[in-house]
């Protein structure tokens, strides 16, 4: 049976009515077409800690399959991150200012991050990132973001020479204020990939 002239319209009408109310939300209070690099590290900004389960597969080219862990992950703003390990070992890494703890298999090890330039710099991409500093990341890594405000992907380029030998990219991927995944390609073809799910969501 053939649609009514009268219901093609109405029909019409509505399908302009959504594209219109469509239009309205997207300019609206996410600021669609304005989001960019400075929106995405504003928001990040005003998340001042955090809670995640995270699974990491690591690849390793010496090894025939990849290696996998689990665990949580902890921020406080500005600097202080906690990384525990519950499987396959228990591990926990805490970085807090410019020290670093390990503790593994019930010993602790003690660092200071300015004698590992190259350490540093990998921690600060993860905490920098996650405080919205962008002053602080463009220091030590070349920007690049795709996407949009729904689905993103900050990727970090190391400008220095000794970065660059060890870690050839960094990409960082989530929605919102939320970071989902941490994708690291180290200059050997060695990579890991973190997934994470944030648990302490409003």
């Amino acid at each position: 049976m053939m649609t009514p002239p009268s219901h093609a319209l109405s029909r019409s009408l509505m399908q302009a009515a959504l594209v219109a109310l469509a239009l309205m939300l997207s300019s609206g209070g996410s600021h669609a077409a304005d989001w960019g690099l400075d929106q995405l590290m504003e928001d990040l900004a005003k998340i001042r800690s955090g809670r995640a389960r995270f699974t990491e597969e690591k690849t390793i080219a010496m090894l025939d399959a990849p290696v996998e862990s689990s665990g949580e992950l902890f921020y406080r703003a500005p600097d202080h991150l906690e990384r525990h390990t519950f499987e396959p070992k228990s591990e926990s890494m805490t970085v807090d200012g410019g020290d670093l703890l390990i503790v593994r298999d019930g010993q602790e090890y003690r660092l200071q991050l300015q004698g590992y330039p190259e350490l540093a710099a990998f921690i600060d991409s993860i905490r920098g990132t996650l405080a919205g500093d962008r002053q602080a990341l463009e220091h030590k890594y070349r920007l690049g973001l795709e996407g949009d405000a729904e689905n993103w992907v900050l990727q970090l380029l190391p400008v220095d020479e000794k970065m660059q030998a060890i870690v050839w990219r960094i990409r960082i991927g989530g929605v919102h204020d939320d970071v989902r995944s941490i994708e690291i390609t180290l200059a050997d073809g060695d990579s890991s990939l973190m997934r994470i799910e944030r648990l302490d969501k409003p």
